[in-house]
């Protein structure tokens, strides 16, 4: 394969130029090689590429993606490397859709439970409930027994 210029690059994986420079700047790509000062690439920076993009879809974070690169020995199959990010990856996700059922929850009480008449009133049955709660903070657990929404929200 011919080496390509960042341009042609760009075009085939369907990514901006300014993104490859940023990968090769934070060192996700190798330095590229120069033909009268222009940027060649290769084969193997193309599937690079391809990792590094996937990796973004899944939602793997720059540091993310270093580390599936650099943060395991040499010999590392990528198959093991995958699945270790991906255990933790997984387990991040977990944690965040745990929150989003939560504020779902209390979404859905607010539509079907607020008889506020004016925001002032919403406002201050927040504020009571912030107040309630950050006093229920002091004791144990056990001792709480409230939820973490407003009066006018809870059954």
């Amino acid at each position: 394969m011919p080496e390509l210029t960042i341009s042609e690059v760009a075009r085939q994986v369907g990514l901006r130029a300014s993104a490859i420079r940023y990968y090769e700047q934070i060192a996700l790509l190798p330095r590229a090689q120069r033909v009268n000062g222009q940027r060649r690439y290769d084969a193997p920076t193309l599937y690079r590429l391809a990792i590094i993009q996937r990796a973004r879809q899944l939602g793997f974070t720059l540091s993310e993606i270093r580390h599936l690169f650099f943060g395991f020995r040499d010999i590392t199959r990528p198959s093991e490397r995958w699945r270790t990010l991906s255990q933790r990856k997984l387990a991040e996700l977990d944690h965040l859709m745990d929150g989003l059922k939560a504020v779902r929850g209390v979404l859905k009480k607010l539509m079907t439970r607020c008889r506020c008449d004016t925001l002032d009133q919403c406002g201050k049955g927040i504020f009571q409930s912030m107040n309630r709660d950050a006093a229920g903070r002091r004791f144990p657990a056990t001792h709480r027994g409230r939820e973490q929404y407003p009066a006018s929200l809870r059954p």
